[in-house]
């Protein structure tokens, strides 16, 4: 009973979910090339020698920090990148192995 208004080929989705197949790995390349820019230029050049005879006492660094927090955020908005790539490649590899199935 209303079995046949099921059909596949009159479901059509809403014109406002859809979004233009490459906007989300550009979006996610554009989001990895960004965190890599990010990280590379906020790295930090430190370098130091220490030489301490018969210490006692360890060595501590206080604030010592050999990534910076630019790096950080750089890096966090790479795997955020690489996450939305991700997502997509699944999405997509998920909706070809549907479509061949009936």
């Amino acid at each position: 009973m209303g079995e046949d208004n099921n059909t596949p080929e009159e479901h059509r989705p809403s014109k406002h979910a859809k979004v233009p197949a490459a906007a989300v790995p550009l979006l996610g390349i554009a989001a990895v090339l960004s965190g890599v820019l990010i990280a590379y230029l906020n790295r930090d050049f430190t370098g130091w020698f220490a030489y301490a005879p018969l210490s006692n006492k360890p060595f501590v660094a206080n604030g010592a920090a050999f990534v910076t927090q630019g790096t950080q955020i750089g890096l966090a908005v790479m795997v955020a990148g690489l996450l939305v790539l991700a997502f997509w490649a699944g999405y997509r590899l998920g909706r070809m192995g549907r479509s061949g199935q009936e």
